[in-house]
């Protein structure tokens, strides 16, 4: 289960930006750490914080990216060292909620062998929300392979920076969404839940090329943007003493 109760409501959405190990016995360096705190009662960002860092050896950095705004050998040249901001980091991480995309089996991986790897305790959470593992199992596969990219497409979000401060602001707006439509499936079952017929071109982004695919969408085009501040309201009224029921206790409910 990705959902857990837990007794500290900070929520800080966090992401990494790391190399690609492409040859058996390297390593994944961190390039880039991006995260925001949430107020779980108005799903609110409080603060942000973002860097990039440059890692020990900068011949694993590309000198070029395939990408339009990717990270270059360049860009990380005079990036300080993670030593550097591993202070700040920690600051920011420890003792809150922990919530991402796949963070259980990769962000939280890489953040614990960084902090092993300058001699200097990791960062603990309160607890995780992995959005990936829930939304696979509560929400489905209505967006294909559930990857990040795919459900900012299917909700028409935008197309995936794979910069770590974007990147974390997709996912929350991606969770937005897909609480709403199970909450307004939830409340009129017999009319919304399995009528998914209408179907768009949706263009989502792989790292080495574009790929168009079929996508079944439930409303038409630009219909759940007008819903995104909304479902602050929906939240706000979860009901609990513990502020993080405000952002998942009232959408858990709708999960099980």
């Amino acid at each position: 289960m990705e959902i857990q109760t837990f007794p500290n409501d900070d929520i800080v959405f966090f992401d990494l930006e790391t190399t690609v190990p492409n040859k058996p016995g390297q390593h994944f360096h961190i390039l880039e750490f991006g995260a925001i705190v949430v107020c779980p009662r108005k799903l609110e960002e409080l603060e942000s914080f973002t860097t990039l860092i440059q890692p020990k050896d900068l011949s694993v950095v590309s000198l070029r990216s395939s990408r339009s705004d990717g990270i270059t050998r360049a860009k990380v040249t005079d990036a300080p060292s993670f030593e550097d901001v591993a202070e700040k980091i920690y600051g920011f991480l420890n003792g809150r909620i922990w919530a991402g995309h796949n963070i259980r089996r990769f962000d939280c991986v890489r953040i614990k062998e960084a902090f092993a790897e300058i001699g200097q305790a990791a960062p603990e959470p309160s607890g995780i929300i992995d959005s990936l593992g829930l939304l696979s199992v509560k929400f489905g596969k209505r967006a294909g392979n559930m990857k990040m990219a795919s459900l900012a497409a299917y909700f028409g979000l935008g197309v995936q920076k794979h910069r770590s401060l974007d990147d974390v602001r997709m996912n929350l707006e991606v969770l937005k969404h897909c609480a709403t439509v199970l909450f307004l499936e939830s409340t009129l079952p017999n009319q919304l839940e399995g009528k998914w017929q209408s179907s768009s071109k949706i263009m989502t982004r792989s790292r080495s090329n574009y790929q168009t695919a079929q996508r079944a969408t439930p409303y038409t085009k630009g219909s759940l943007g007008k819903m995104t501040e909304n479902v602050k309201n929906l939240f706000s009224k979860a009901q609990g003493s513990q502020a993080l029921q405000s952002l998942i206790k009232h959408s858990h409910s709708l999960l099980r």
